[in-house]
């Protein structure tokens, strides 16, 4: 299998670097196959696990318009094709391999790093004090960049002379009807997913091993086909319980296994001098000390497996009770609310009324309330609110300032009108899927940076088809957590899939905050966000004082994704000066 890591990006654009592909050109890393016949062309960059004989066996799809026959083998990869006249391009159904487009003169120029675009990069400051107030995941199609969009994961850009660029669905989920029928593909899709790689690599792989089940079952996998170098990370205020379990697995398989201790240096938000930026602002950059400690050992391995993405395939939010409301089954909704309630030792009350509400106003209502409330500026923080909601005004929306408000109260009633999938759970579980994409994404320089190549099986095409072919409802366990898991891989050891606890960062980003508690409010206050009058600095003050207090944990998550996103900009600020 090809191995390419995300490191050399690729453009349409002069020059012919792809056989047969017109106007593509890449960057030498970005390593390319091809396959042509006449006017059709098909190349796929990226670790692909196609053989050559099968790249030419899909020049039919090409030739067809099947474009999402393409994307359905092992591996994670870039499609680009041509017949005749159309050109057609996309990444993959999470987002990783992302797609960046804009509106040119002489067609619609795009490429796989928006730098490459040939366009000045502007910050859209109100797309990114809407993400922060309301979630990223209304605007799919939005990049942070003025008149820069991205290919949403799940499509792909289909572009011919003379014709404005279409987005073509290539998410070809075929459903399954109970979690029985749909397990054993998932468990054939991940452990492909998992081993093909590990295979090819050669050699010893790194990895995650965190102790929860998704690194650990991706651990586990891979030692069955390879030498594995597992590595952890533990500090006075990580999950003990994670630490016990990882060293469990480890034992279990017989891997290499180092964990690194960390101190006060390795706490979040301490920003590097000299870490990269990247093209978008991640929570993860604010991990890079730590990040840059435990994963020492395995630099320059292969490969690195991660579980990252493992909750959004193997799990469901209680948006899958939001659907039964939809569909009408109203008692087996309040019957599972009320399990779920009587499993925590909660009232079921308020979860009930948060879904009911949910069902009623539906995605487009749910997002003109939250704009309704923005103009009004009758804001109050819903992050301990129980139930789910299309669109929850946390913490940063009570930091926005009047114009701040009114910006993002605008792009939510232009989201409230795009076209994005109206049933609750199939929203949510693309809407997380993206999002987790952006995340592995948005690390790609910083694994670079650490000579680490990232590997995210369980966002591969084909293990998200598997996992969301199986009903939302189904992968929601209430006794047994994350049972898709434990039923397509039944020789995983039951100590470890009947585990139901998950480790949390909460105390260690609260140690974080409070021991860079003041670069923070002036890296706040100075950025553009605060400068060109969208948020209230004082309103963030007050926050970030209480939370490195350790005295309102529900505004940490808000917070941490303001501080990567005021350090982002500043950054990548700087970085575009000294480029002039």
């Amino acid at each position: 299998m090809e191995r390419e890591w995300m490191s050399g990006g690729f453009a349409a654009g002069d020059g012919l670097t792809i056989d047969g592909l017109g106007d593509v050109r890449r960057a030498p890393a970005a390593r390319a196959r091809t396959a042509v016949e006449g006017p059709v062309m098909l190349a796929v960059v990226g670790d692909c696990a196609a053989a050559d004989q099968e790249l030419r066996g899909a020049l039919p799809a090409v030739r067809a318009g099947r474009w999402g026959e393409l994307t359905r083998w092992p591996g994670s990869y870039w499609v680009v094709a041509a017949s005749g006249r159309q050109q057609f391009v996309c990444g993959d159904l999470a987002g990783i391999r992302a797609v960046y487009y804009t509106r040119g003169e002489e067609g619609t120029p795009w490429a796989t790093e928006p730098g490459l675009l040939g366009r000045p990069l502007v910050a859209d400051l109100a797309w990114l004090a809407a993400r922060l107030a309301a979630g990223q995941h209304h605007w799919p199609h939005r990049s942070p960049y003025e008149q820069i969009r991205m290919v949403p994961g799940g499509s792909g850009l289909l572009l011919a002379p003379g014709a404005p660029p279409q987005l073509v669905d290539i998410t070809d989920i075929e459903p399954v009807d109970e979690l029985r029928e749909g397990a054993e593909r998932f468990g054939r899709a991940l452990t492909d997913a998992v081993q093909l790689r590990v295979r090819a690599a050669g050699g010893a792989v790194g990895a995650d091993l965190s102790g929860g089940l998704d690194s650990s079952a991706a651990v586990v996998l891979a030692a069955d086909a390879q030498a594995v170098h597992a590595v952890t990370y533990t500090d006075g205020h990580t999950s003990g319980e994670d630490m016990a379990f990882a060293a469990r697995v480890a034992e279990h398989t017989g891997i290499a296994h180092t964990v690194t201790t960390g101190a006060g240096e390795q706490l979040p938000f301490g920003f590097v001098s000299g870490q990269p930026t990247g093209a978008e602002p991640v929570l993860e950059a604010a991990m890079y000390a730590m990040d840059t400690a435990y994963l020492r050992p395995v630099r320059g391995l292969p490969l690195h497996l991660t579980g990252h993405g493992g909750d959004i395939v193997l799990d469901a939010s209680s948006s899958c009770w939001v659907r039964l409301l939809q569909d009408g089954r109203r008692r087996e909704a309040h019957r599972q609310v009320v399990a779920f309630a009587r499993l925590r030792n909660t009232t079921p009350g308020p979860y009930w009324r948060a879904l009911k509400q949910a069902a009623d106003l539906g995605r487009s209502g749910s997002l003109e309330r939250a704009a309704e409330a923005l103009e009004r500026g009758t804001i109050t923080s819903e992050a301990a609110v129980a139930g789910w909601s299309w669109c929850r005004l946390g913490a940063g929306a009570s930091w926005l300032t009047a114009e701040g408000r009114h910006q993002v109260a605008t792009l939510l009633r232009q989201a409230a009108r795009d076209r994005q999938p109206e049933l609750a759970d199939e929203f949510d579980q693309w809407a997380a899927l993206r999002s987790v994409g952006a995340s592995a994404r948005g690390w790609a320089p910083y694994a670079e940076a650490l000579g680490i190549h990232p590997v995210y099986p369980y966002l591969d095409n084909q293990v998200v088809r598997a996992a969301f072919a199986v009903p939302a409802l189904a992968r929601r366990g209430l006794v047994t957590y994350k049972p898709l898991l434990r039923a397509a891989l039944p020789q995983l050891p039951d100590w470890l899939t009947s585990r139901r606890s998950k480790g949390s960062f909460t105390a260690q980003r609260i140690a974080g905050l409070a021991q860079h508690r003041d670069r923070l409010d002036e890296l706040i206050a100075s950025s553009p966000l605060a400068t060109d009058g969208l948020i209230d600095p004082a309103a963030v003050r007050a926050a970030l004082a209480q939370a490195a207090r350790g005295q309102s944990a529900t505004v940490i998550a808000d917070l941490h994704q303001l501080t990567v996103t005021c350090w982002w900009l500043t950054s990548q600020k700087t970085t575009l000066e000294a480029a002039c």
